[in-house]
């Protein structure tokens, strides 16, 4: 039998449609599927195995766990029969409940992440955090230039703004922890910056106008982002023609431990992922270095990678 039957079949089947729908719209782990649709486990890998033995989905796999996600770049003509399908079903009740539960999943990963983030709020200096070491800071702070605006986005208490505000003309701090936000503010005040100024945002939609800075900052950050990408795009449409993207993070390796401890999402990027999230939001003169390594278990890496908004 022909792709083109294999697919049409793979369709036809409801609880397939209703993995479709969901993968289409976000990246989802077996377990969340489960919690969406009710099912259990065995009957939803089966299902996506099949969805993958056509090409439809595809997996990624982060230590224990495997996410799964519709096939980028699929086919001009598979795109389009998945589409009339999945449409001809999206009024369906079942479908209206999977988007329900859905949303209620991404609202529960996002107050699981601000509830960490809310309870070391006045603390994160203090507390052990992967990655963050002065070595590393020492790199990002080299590459500043004075006297210009500055977005530090994902910016927690702003330990690398509190320091970059004594020069520069205008910092904005954006994080999406409330209380983040409060501490960071007090911070602010009592040193007397009044350049510095704390706002409360999503990295993946950052509360600032197109071309209002010169320099953007990722630190740690990026593995706290459902989407990376996401936010290395918005950070280009901040950036005036000719500012940079500096992004300090974890080299990607296998401590699973560390959702737990400190609400991350990704277990770090490769290399050349870090290079791809630049490249493709539209960056030049792009480079990815390793610049810091702990000598402590696990080992934690850190790259730096910056990049250049054109001139056009």
């Amino acid at each position: 039998m022909n792709a083109a039957w294999d697919i049409l079949k793979s369709l036809s089947d409801p609880t397939r449609l209703r993995l479709l729908a969901l993968v289409a719209r976000e990246e989802l782990s077996v377990a969340e599927l489960q919690e969406i649709l009710g099912m259990g486990q065995s009957r939803i890998s089966s299902q996506l195995a099949l969805l993958r033995s056509v090409n439809l989905v595809t997996d990624r796999r982060e230590g224990k766990n495997a996410f799964y996600s519709l096939r980028a770049q699929l086919p001009a003509k598979t795109l389009v029969l998945t589409r009339a399908a999945l449409d001809s079903v999206g009024e369906s009740p079942a479908m209206a409940e999977d988007r329900e539960n859905l949303d209620r999943i991404l609202q529960k990963r996002r107050r699981t992440q601000e509830q960490y983030f809310n309870l070391i709020a006045g603390r994160l200096g203090k507390n052990y955090c992967p990655g963050r070491s002065w070595e590393a800071i020492g790199h990002l702070v080299l590459h500043l230039t004075p006297a210009i605006d500055i977005a530090d986005l994902g910016a927690g208490e702003g330990l690398v703004s509190q320091l970059l505000a004594r020069r520069a003309r205008q910092v904005w701090c954006i994080d999406n922890s409330p209380r983040m936000v409060e501490v960071g503010t007090e911070l602010a005040r009592k040193n007397g910056l009044a350049n510095l100024e704390y706002q409360l945002g999503d990295i993946e939609q950052v509360p600032l106008a197109d071309k209002s800075v010169d320099l953007a900052i990722l630190s740690q950050a990026l593995h706290h982002a459902r989407h990376p990408q996401r936010a290395v795009d918005e950070a280009f449409r901040i950036l005036r023609p000719g500012g940079q993207l500096l992004a300090l993070d974890l080299n990607e390796h296998t401590f699973e431990k560390a959702r737990e401890l400190y609400a991350d999402v990704w277990l770090g990027f490769k290399e050349s992922a870090l290079h791809g999230f630049l490249k493709k939001a539209g960056f030049t003169k792009v480079e990815v270095t390793a610049v810091a390594r702990e000598a402590g278990e696990p080992h934690f890496e850190t790259l730096l990678a910056s990049g250049v908004k054109g001139a056009r």
